[in-house]
């Protein structure tokens, strides 16, 4: 059975998780209403995706 022969220090095992980062998530523009929305996804605010109505919109 393989045991590690040393103990890892800190610096080499933040070297390894270096890259263990979080992404900001890409946003475009619904062409339909120009509301915020993440891409390929159906529309929070009006409801559509590639010109086509998913879901109603709320009247308020």
């Amino acid at each position: 059975m393989a045991v590690p022969k040393r103990k890892t220090s800190r610096s080499r095992r933040g070297k390894r998780r270096a890259h263990w980062n979080l992404e900001v998530p890409s946003i475009s523009l619904c062409p339909r209403c120009k509301s915020p929305k993440l891409p390929h996804r159906i529309c929070p605010s009006c409801g559509y995706y590639k010109n086509k109505a998913y879901f109603e919109e709320e009247e308020i």
